[in-house]
């Protein structure tokens, strides 16, 4: 037999839903609240009918005291049941449904009494206030019970005391009107209580369909978890309110953007500066997978809006990415040209092959030297004007590419860079952006040329390059260092419109410019300078720059530099 599965045990406590909680709590609210107004309405009610049950029993005493001929006959008749007295006292009971009037004389005793038994005998209660001319108004118990009681003095025609007037009002009637009106109290309390509740329905309602049903507990978690998940992942995230302005970063966005937590409660203007990722964030811009700059990063941002009118955004890191992939499109360009090398390595040495067969020795061994002599000519003039070894790499490494391509690669005569660079790779992505994007422009153009003039001046290094393609309208010249912006079309691996923003950021993260204008004899001309690129010079004596053998000789760059799009 299978095991008696557990009992469940009955628990007790709260509702678990934020639904119900809401309910239940306004629920309570409501009705302490109708209990409390119903309490602090019936305390004053209860003194309000004494004070008017003791009001009407004195203002019945003072019309009977007014009567001058119960004067006349207190003062001439003894106490009867049947004497002038009780008659009119009687009389004026039934009229004015009082308990009792008592009429007494200076000495207490009663000429009048509700209970005949009680006339001829003395009061219960002390006359003395009322004999000595003041009115009284209290509760208080005689014979018959508990009553709400008036006094007054009786005088006669004289004005002198003769006696008192007592008169008495049931206190089981002022109990029975307090107790008729606690219904009637009660269903206006009920009512209200019912409105309350309705409203409190109402306003759950809202929230259970603003929280999804959800209890504390499950929002409490589903808290933690996000704030988990925001600050763990490693994408950023920027939310946005309804007015535009940051209300939420995590620490990836924080690292990505350069900011901390003083940027909440900002707008993204305020907190990044002008720009296009303030306009990405900010939503002036539209569309997926944005491609932006902050400082020497490339980010690709997406923004949502949400229901509530603000928005999210998300940031990835693509700079490592954008590095891979024009490190592939070089490394393509490089086993191109390394393939069309081969072709012709092959033909030099069916070449020399030939010129042995032929037994031309002297020939054989000049074909050689020229061969060898030619590349080590040209890596022995970028040495001499470029002292800086990644640069000299970049340059001499391009030779090939250049020369597969068709095109005359300058190295100006005027250039000279010493080899204190504080930045060198910095300048390896300008230089190598710039000299792609001229193999671009000049690419199947006849008599195809790239210059490149790189000098220093103090401690400033000023690059030009300059190329004899189409070169750059006028109006597009500040748009080909906006992100996102080009007229080729995208790699494989990726987007374009990267490569010039950086080299302008680059250079103004240095203090310095990036500026595109017209080369001389037609074609685009890019000047970057860079305030302090180089170290200040310690003792050394500056070589003397050697004259190219060939004024117009073309020395070859290459690099694996990072392309950009015009």
């Amino acid at each position: 037999m299978s095991p008696t599965p557990p009992a469940r045990r009955l628990r007790l406590g709260l509702p678990r839903r934020v639904f119900s909680q809401v309910l239940l709590m306004q629920v309570a609210i409501a009705a302490g609240v109708a209990v409390l107004a119903t309490g602090l309405f019936l305390a004053p009610l209860s003194h309000q009918l004494d004070d008017q049950a003791m009001h009407r029993a004195l203002a019945i005493a003072q019309t009977t005291a007014q009567q001058p001929q119960i004067a006349e006959d207190l003062q001439t008749t003894a106490p009867s049941v049947t004497g002038p007295v009780q008659r009119e006292a009687e009389r004026i009971r039934t009229a004015t449904h009082a308990e009792y009037i008592v009429i007494m004389n200076r000495d207490g005793t009663r000429w009048s009494h509700t209970d005949p038994e009680q006339i001829g005998r003395h009061v219960s209660t002390d006359p003395r206030q009322a004999l000595s001319g003041e009115e009284v108004m209290e509760i208080d118990s005689g014979t018959l019970g508990r009553s709400a009681r008036g006094k007054v003095p009786l005088r006669d025609a004289d004005g002198n005391i003769i006696g008192a007037v007592s008169v008495g009002i049931a206190y089981d009637s002022v109990r029975a009107r307090l107790i008729s009106a606690i219904p009637g109290l009660l269903a206006y309390a009920g009512g209200a209580l019912a409105v309350g509740a309705l409203a409190a329905w109402l306003i759950s309602r809202r929230v259970q369909r603003q929280t999804r049903d959800l209890a504390f507990s499950d929002i409490s978690a589903l808290l933690a978890e996000r704030e988990a998940m925001l600050h763990g992942i490693r994408e950023g995230v920027v939310a946005l309110d309804r007015g535009g302005r940051i209300r939420l970063l995590n620490d990836e966005a924080q690292r990505l953007l350069g900011i901390g937590e003083e940027a909440v409660g900002r707008s993204p203007d305020e907190a990044l500066g002008d720009g296009r990722t303030a306009d990405v964030l900010a939503g002036r811009v539209t569309g997926t997978d944005l491609l932006t700059v902050r400082g020497h990063r490339v980010l690709v941002a997406n923004r949502m809006p949400t229901d509530d009118g603000g928005a999210v955004a998300t940031l990835r890191d693509r700079t490592e990415l954008e590095q891979l992939g024009r490190e592939l499109d070089s490394t393509r360009g490089l086993i191109d040209a390394l393939r069309a090398q081969d072709h012709e390595h092959a033909n030099r040495m069916h070449t020399l092959l030939g010129l042995l067969e032929l037994e031309m020795y002297d020939d054989a061994v000049e074909f050689v030297g020229e061969v060898v002599g030619d590349h080590r000519v040209t890596s022995e003039q970028v040495t001499e004007k470029i002292q800086d070894p990644l640069l000299a790499a970049l340059l001499v490494g391009k030779a090939t590419v250049a020369a597969e391509r068709g095109v005359a690669l300058w190295i100006s005569d005027s250039t000279w860079l010493p080899d204190r660079l504080v930045d060198p790779r910095g300048l390896v992505t300008i230089v190598g952006n710039l000299v792609d994007n001229a193999l671009d422009a000049v690419g199947g153009t006849p008599h195809a040329r790239v210059e490149v003039e790189l000098r220093a001046e103090d401690r400033t290094a000023v690059l030009r390059v300059r190329d004899t393609g189409p070169g750059i309208p006028e109006e597009q010249r500040e748009l080909v260092f906006t992100e996102g912006w080009s007229t080729k079309k995208p790699p494989a691996h990726g987007k374009r419109g990267i490569g010039l923003s950086l080299v302008r950021r680059l250079a103004e993260r240095q203090g310095g410019s990036a500026t595109v204008g017209e080369a001389e004899g037609g074609g685009a001309q890019f000047t970057v300078v860079l305030p302090e690129a180089l170290a200040a010079p310690e003792l050394e004596l500056e070589p003397a720059v050697a004259a190219p053998a060939d004024p117009g000789t073309a020395t070859a760059t290459a690099t694996a530099g990072e392309e950009e799009a015009r």
